[in-house]
């Protein structure tokens, strides 16, 4: 029998390949910084953001029909080998033309990863799916808030050229992943209805998971973009500020594994509802207090932002049931994504009005994410 055959051992695998997979995803964020000091103004580091957001993002719904097609094994470590080479890359390259190209082909291979992997989960996990997708995206948070305490202090010891050693993650996620990711059958995707008739009766209510996700998003790639900026021009250190990003990070991992638990005893609705609500006055307390209760308070904030981070998933999931990976794709890719690309946008603002007031304009986007949410249904299965 494989080591990896038990269904605890299946997610452990799916949730490890998700945390150095999402390491990944805030590996151009956190080089923001390092961008900027080596003369690319904040927009056009933001920019590199966004177009890695193109690809890895817009482009899951796709690679998430295809999966729920036939499924699509290869995907989850063919696209991290992918992504890893190309972003190990940037610390390298100079031409913005072809750091603008590079970034947005790596995205590729972030897309092709999370509605396959995503929907891998939801195979093994029977009865509680709120609670092992919550698992696996807390897993993917806490790679998230790794990617600073990794990139930070070593670009600052060795600097940019070095970065290529960052494609070692990547390789090793994707032996891994050869040997664990479980093996779904193929009869059992052939029998996926058609997803267009599907998708022209459930959109209303799939346009309003994706809006609240959208806005969510926004604040959080924002923020993890802008913040580091924003705590330098407060006399903070990288160094520093790296640690408040960890904090917010890790806490949002948590946050989310918590909020996975909760929606399955008190609903979808609820959780997305109230942690939205709450995230934007604790940013705001954060902002204008200092010391260890400033940190208390970044690290609730954090929480209760991504608290319904894997909740939209399960939600647009029960909304197409029959059509798992399209669903992930909706989520974890178009509804991220339209937030992701916002972030250029913020960027070209940012060196208008200053970073501050962008800053003050992302902490109270998930406040109108959390009453956007009124807006959704209190369930969509018998369950």
């Amino acid at each position: 029998m494989s080591v990896f055959s038990s269904t605890g051992a299946k997610l452990s695998s799916l949730s490890l390949a998700h945390l150095l997979n999402d390491w990944y995803m805030n590996y151009l964020q956190t080089l923001l910084p390092f961008l900027v000091i080596g003369g690319l103004g904040i927009s056009k580091g933001a920019f590199l953001i966004s177009g890695f957001t193109v690809t890895s993002s817009l482009l899951q719904p796709v690679f998430g029909y295809l999966v729920d097609q036939k499924n699509q094994r290869w995907l989850v470590y063919a696209g991290t080998v992918w992504m890893a080479v190309l972003l190990s890359l940037v610390g390298l390259l100079h031409n913005y033309s072809l750091l603008i190209l590079i970034t947005t082909l790596a995205g590729l291979g972030t897309a092709a990863f999370h509605p396959q992997a995503s929907a891998m989960v939801t195979a093994v996990s029977g009865e509680k799916r709120g609670l092992y997708q919550s698992i696996f995206v807390a897993a993917g948070n806490v790679g998230w808030a790794l990617t600073p305490l990794m990139v930070v202090p070593f670009v600052q010891t060795y600097g940019m050229n070095r970065t290529v050693i960052f494609v070692l993650p990547g390789i090793l996620v994707a032996v891994i992943l050869w040997f664990s990711a479980p093996r779904m059958s193929g009869k059992a995707k052939s029998k996926s209805p058609a997803i267009w008739p599907i998708l022209r009766k459930a959109w209303r209510e799939l346009g309003k998971v994706v809006l609240v996700v959208a806005f969510r998003s926004l604040a959080y790639f924002g923020l993890v973009a802008f913040l580091p900026l924003y705590l330098q021009h407060n006399n903070v250190s990288l160094l520093v500020g790296s640690h408040l990003l960890f904090i917010m990070l890790f806490a949002g991992a948590l946050g989310g594994l918590l909020g996975g638990y909760l929606s399955d005893i008190f609903g979808r609705k609820v959780v997305i509802v109230v942690s939205l609500v709450m995230a934007s006055p604790l940013f705001y307390l954060f902002l204008v207090t200092n010391g260890p209760w400033s940190y208390f308070l970044l690290a609730l904030a954090g929480g209760a932002l991504l608290a319904s981070f894997s909740v939209t998933v399960v939600v647009a999931q029960e909304i197409i049931s029959q059509n798992a990976a399209v669903a992930s794709g909706l989520i974890l890719g178009f509804g991220v994504g339209i937030g992701g690309l916002g972030v250029g946008l913020a960027g070209l603002l940012a060196e208008h009005i200053g970073i501050v007031a962008i800053i003050q304009a992302l902490i109270w986007l998930p406040l109108f994410s959390g009453l956007f949410g009124l807006s959704l249904k209190r369930s969509y299965t018998s369950a």
